[in-house]
C-alpha cells in the first residue's frame, strides 16, 4: 500500500516566546488530527523530525506528541534527525512503515524552537551540522558563502540573481499568513551592503540568509486502502533520497551534486521533467541554495540559472513558480519543521486550499528539502489523488 496525505497542521513561524517545543509540537499535531477528522486512537505510530543540536535542552522529545491525547499513550513514537532535512526524514520513515504494512495511520510532526538562544548560540548549534574534522568553527553562512564563491569562479557573480530570489520570496510571503516575515524587500536594498543589510560572510549579506524561527508542522498519512474514508488526499508520484559525503572539500561546490542526483531520480520515477511541474518548494536556506537548486531542477542549465531567475522564470507568474510560501528566506526556517512544512503547503496548493497563496490549476508539486551543505536531500513529487 502507498501512503497518502489526508490532513495537516502548521503553526505560524516566527518568534514564540510564550510557547516551548512541546507546545509547538502539540499545536501542529492537534491541527493535523482535526484536519483529517480522525480519532487520535486510530493513529498507529508517530514520527518527530527535530534537529536540536543544543537549541533546546530537551534531548529526548519523541514522546512530547504523546501527551497531546490520552489515546496516544503507549503508541510507538520516534525522533528522526538529518540536520535541516529532519522533517523529511521523519516523513519518509513514516512512509516506509506504511509501505511495509507495519502501520496504516501515521502522525508526522516537524518542530524546532530556536529563539531561546542568542545569535551566537544558534550559530554554534547549527554549526553542528557541518563536518567537524574540517569545518569546526565555521558558521553556515560561511559554508554557503563557499558555494557562492565557487559558483562565481566558474560562472560569474551570482549576487544579482541572489538579490532577485530574496525579493521574490519576500513578495510571496506577503500572501502567506503563516510566514514569519511580512515585509517586502527592494532589489537595490538586497544588492547593497548597508547598516541594515550587512555582509554576513562574503558574498552573503543579511538579505541572503534565512531566519531564526520557532515553529512546527504536521501531517496525517494513511495507507491508500483507507482512501475511501477521507474526502481529500494527496499522493506521492515519486520520492527520492540522496546522502552525499559530509566534507565540503570532497564536493564540487558549484554543482549541487547530491540535490541534482536526487531530483533526477525523482523525475525518472515520476516520469516527468521540470516542465511538467506546477510549482516547487525548495530549500533556500541561503539565496545561493535556491539558485543552485534552480539549476539542479533543470529549469536552467548549469551556469544559466542567474539569467532564468533575473528574467522571472521562478516568479509566481513565471514558467515554474518556486517557493510560493516565501521559502525558508521569508516563511522562516525552524529546522526540524521545514521539510514537513514544504509538504503541507504543497499539498494545500494541490487541493486548492492555499488561500491567497493559491496558484490556479496546480496539479503537480515538487518538494526539495536539504540537510547540511548539500549533504542530505529528500525530493517528493506530489499530486492530488482525491479532491
Amino acid at each position: 500500500m502507498e501512503p497518502v496525505i489526508v490532513g495537516w497542521g502548521h503553526t505560524k513561524f516566527g518568534r514564540h516566546d510564550a510557547l516551548d517545543l512541546e507546545d509547538l509540537i502539540q499545536s501542529a499535531a492537534g491541527e493535523a488530527i482535526a484536519s483529517a477528522d480522525i480519532d487520535p486512537a486510530a493513529i498507529d505510530a508517530m514520527w518527530l523530525g527535530h534537529f536540536n543540536s543544543g537549541l533546546v535542552p530537551d534531548g529526548f522529545c519523541s514522546s512530547m506528541v504523546v501527551g497531546l491525547d490520552p489515546a496516544l499513550r503507549f503508541k510507538p513514537a520516534v525522533r528522526c534527525e538529518n540536520a535541516c532535512a529532519s522533517g523529511s526524514a521523519a516523513l519518509y520513515a513514516a512512509m516506509d512503515a506504511i509501505r511495509g504494512g507495519r502501520v496504516r495511520v501515521a502522525l508526522v510532526v516537524g518542530a524546532e524552537k530556536m529563539s531561546g538562544l542568542g545569535t551566537a548560540g544558534v550559530t554554534a548549534a547549527l554549526g553542528g551540522a557541518s563536518y567537524q574534522k574540517e569545518e569546526r568553527g565555521q558558521s553556515f553562512p560561511d559554508i554557503f558563502a563557499k558555494f557562492a564563491q565557487a559558483y562565481a569562479r566558474r560562472y560569474g557573480d551570482p549576487a544579482e540573481a541572489m538579490a532577485h530570489i530574496a525579493v521574490k520570496n519576500h513578495e510571496n510571503a506577503l500572501r502567506n499568513p503563516l510566514a514569519q516575515m511580512h515585509r517586502a524587500l527592494d532589489l537595490d536594498f538586497c544588492l547593497q551592503v548597508s547598516e541594515r543589510n550587512p555582509m554576513i560572510s562574503d558574498p552573503l549579506k543579511l538579505s541572503d540568509c534565512s531566519l531564526v524561527s520557532d515553529g512546527a508542522a504536521a501531517l496525517i498519512l494513511v495507507s491508500s486502502d483507507l482512501l475511501g474514508e477521507f474526502t481529500r488526499a494527496v499522493g506521492f508520484r515519486a520520492t527520492a533520497q540522496v546522502n552525499d559525503v559530509l566534507p565540503l572539500s570532497a564536493k564540487d561546490l558549484a554543482a549541487f551534486e547530491g540535490p541534482a542526483r536526487a531530483i533526477r531520480a525523482a523525475y525518472a520515477a515520476a516520469g516527468i521533467g521540470a516542465r511538467d511541474l506546477s510549482l516547487a518548494e525548495v530549500h533556500d536556506c541561503f539565496t545561493i541554495a535556491e539558485l543552485l537548486t534552480v539549476e539542479a531542477m533543470g529549469i536552467a542549465a548549469p551556469g544559466q540559472g542567474r539569467e532564468a531567475v533575473i528574467e522571472g522564470a521562478t516568479r509566481r507568474d513565471g514558467a515554474l513558480p518556486v517557493n510560493l510560501s516565501g521559502g525558508l528566506k521569508a516563511k522562516g526556517h525552524p529546522v526540524g519543521a521545514t521539510g514537513v512544512s514544504m509538504h503541507v503547503l504543497a499539498a494545500r496548493q494541490l487541493l486548492g486550499d492555499a488561500g491567497e497563496m493559491q496558484l490556479p490549476d496546480a496539479s503537480l508539486a515538487l518538494c526539495v528539502n536539504m540537510g547540511g551543505g548539500a549533504v542530505a536531500t529528500y525530493v517528493s513529487v506530489l499530486e492530488a489523488v482525491k479532491a
